[in-house]
């Protein structure tokens, strides 16, 4: 018997039941990103290895372990791990940010990595970016910040969610630091974790986040990133908090806290939960000023985050937020019995489409007597079913009933349905 086909570990299909919740997501970004002057970009899902190798660094964990990469003909290919390198990449290509025009861009799809699947950690995994080009300034750390909160309290999870933030300084202030945490560490080598030790050669910064006890163990004691930052980077980082504070938006400050990417300088921050247990991150970005240049463009500032859906779907899911109205698909169901009834059920359906565009109308197909047609009805989750027989037709009437909740049937003339329709679904 051969083998039965399944999706690939980690990579998992989207049904019709779920997709909905998908849809009410993605609508909610998109219209709230639209709000701010947002514009959307799409890349491929497939780049050139050396996008990532350059952009992320070939020493993080992603360019190593987890990046899917093949051979086409002579050339490395990779599916995309992340996707401010693709915008990156884009803008570059096709020159709109090169003479400081501020770009104000965001995305979604899916992206790839090799690890082991876990609740809120998959293979195939969906985010939504934005990345901000040109702006150098605190004021648009603090909007992207901004924008989240009111991203969290349209999908009824604010409560949940706690923002940490910190500044990693510029470049050469990290290095300094760099040197001092090596320096520190490389005398407590034996009480960190094997992550960590090969870490501390190739992104000693990434030990600070272990979660290992005895490496946190370790690290009491340590030089702190604050220490050493420059004063251009304090003022930064004070103009953030102020906008922040200004807008009433609480927030922690993590020392800590030095995302998984080389890119990164001064703020850095992350939306996190201690409701999806080990998988806490739904949100993380930050300022990469100069990651344009690294790949080949003039100095230019860079700020962005992206969110993972699966995370923040299984968070709005747990906390009960899902609102009833998207479960419904569905609107009217309509049943017709005979030929000229189901004849003239299309005609009037169409004619309900024009009138009403935003009417989800579902014609029975496939015949059926009125109890098989009505259990379909039922099923389908519509607040009405539509009835046309032969009476109906000859009255030129339409039976209206109700699904849901209460009420009785009704027959309302042909010409009165749109206008009866509209209100009464307005009201259930």
């Amino acid at each position: 018997m051969s083998k039965s086909l399944q999706a690939i570990r980690g990579m998992n299909d989207i049904l019709p039941d779920q997709s909905p919740l998908w849809r009410y997501f993605e609508g909610t970004v998109a219209g709230l990103l639209d709000s701010y002057g947002y514009s959307q970009i799409r890349t491929p899902i497939v780049e050139f290895t050396e996008l990532f190798k350059r952009s992320i660094g070939e020493v993080t964990d992603i360019v190593e372990k987890e990046m899917y990469t093949f051979q086409d003909n002579k050339d490395s290919l990779t599916l995309r791990p992340e996707g401010t390198a693709a915008c990156v990449r884009a803008v570059l290509e096709h020159g709109i940010i090169g003479n400081g025009q501020v770009q104000k861009l965001w995305y979604v799809g899916p992206m790839f990595r090799h690890e082991r699947p876990q609740l809120g950690r998959y293979r195939q995994f969906h985010q939504i970016g934005v990345e901000v080009f040109n702006l150098a300034g605190p004021d648009i750390d603090a909007e992207l910040i901004m924008l989240t909160w009111r991203l969290w309290a349209l999908l009824g999870i604010q409560d949940a969610v706690t923002l940490e933030l910190n500044s990693l300084g510029t470049s050469e202030a990290r290095a300094r630091y760099r040197d001092a945490l090596v320096e520190f560490l490389s005398q407590r080598i034996d009480q960190l974790d094997e992550d960590s030790q090969r870490r501390l050669k190739s992104n000693p910064l990434r030990i600070l986040d272990s979660k290992n006890e005895g490496t946190q163990a370790a690290l009491v004691g340590a030089p702190k990133l604050e220490e050493y930052l420059d004063e251009e980077s304090r003022v930064h980082f004070d103009g953030v908090k102020a906008r922040l504070d200004a807008a009433g938006i609480p927030f922690v400050i993590n020392t800590k806290l030095v995302r998984g990417l080389d890119y990164y300088s001064k703020t850095v921050f992350e939306w996190v939960t201690d409701k999806l247990g080990a998988q806490g991150t739904v949100c993380a970005g930050g300022r990469y000023d100069g990651l344009v240049e690294q790949m080949g463009g003039k100095p230019t500032a860079g700020v962005g985050f992206a969110m993972g859906i699966e995370r923040l779907l299984l968070l709005i899911e747990t906390l009960g937020q899902v609102p009833e109205s998207i479960s419904r698909t569905i609107d009217v169901y309509l049943c017709a019995f005979g030929e000229q009834a189901e004849l003239a059920g299309l005609k009037i359906s169409e004619q309900l489409r024009d009138r009403l565009p935003n009417l989800r109308l579902a014609v029975n197909a496939g015949g059926g007597n009125f109890k098989n047609q009505f259990k379909k009805a039922d099923k389908s989750g519509a607040l009405f079913a539509l009835i046309l027989g032969d009476d109906e037709l000859e009255k030129q009437q339409i039976g209206l009933k109700p699904l849901r909740g209460q009420g009785e049937q009704q027959n309302i003339a042909w010409d009165a349905l749109a206008a009866h329709l509209e209100t009464a679904i307005a009201q259930a």
